[in-house]
């Protein structure tokens, strides 16, 4: 969402998956920064950033603000089609609900993610949005991408706010 809050020497090198999460994490930091929950995401389409965003819940305010929403949303305008067919997500913490279940209404090939969330994640802590018997279409699973970068970033943000630091 932010170009100018990319590091620049993320756009050369190999591109990976832990090429995009560490564009995910780059927003995730950006996010920090502005005392939104530290969650940043990347949607790519062989190989070309479609759309890149990290929560904006608090400065919206809009609780449906989540990095995950923002880039679908994005990308869909891009593609001019809510269908987001052939799309990898990289998101820096486990979706939840409301982001897995939009990922399958979106039709996306692939998510990629970070840290998991055992208190709402929608994948594989406590719900299994994307791989529910009675969704019409499946999403590709990769978990643990740079797990512990994301998950320490998440850590430190809220021990920060609790007035601890870990």
């Amino acid at each position: 969402m932010l170009p100018d809050a990319i590091d620049p020497s993320l756009v050369t090198g190999a591109r990976d998956d832990a090429h995009y999460m560490e564009r995910a994490l780059a927003q995730a930091r950006h996010a920090a920064a502005m005392g939104e929950v530290p969650v940043g995401a990347v949607m790519v389409r062989d190989g070309s950033v479609l759309a890149e965003a990290h929560n904006l819940i608090e400065s919206t305010p809009d609780a449906t603000a989540h990095a995950e929403m923002l880039v679908l949303r994005q990308a869909a305008a891009l593609a001019q089609s809510w269908r987001l067919d052939g799309v990898t997500l990289y998101v820096t913490l486990e979706p939840c609900p409301m982001c897995a279940g939009a990922m399958v209404l979106a039709r996306i090939d692939r998510l990629v993610y970070g840290a998991p969330d055992p208190k709402k994640g929608a994948v594989d802590s406590v719900y299994d949005v994307l791989r529910h018997p009675a969704n019409n279409h499946r999403v590709e699973i990769s978990s643990g991408i740079l797990a512990e970068p994301s998950g320490r970033l998440l850590r430190d943000f809220f021990a920060a706010r609790r007035g601890r630091f870990v």
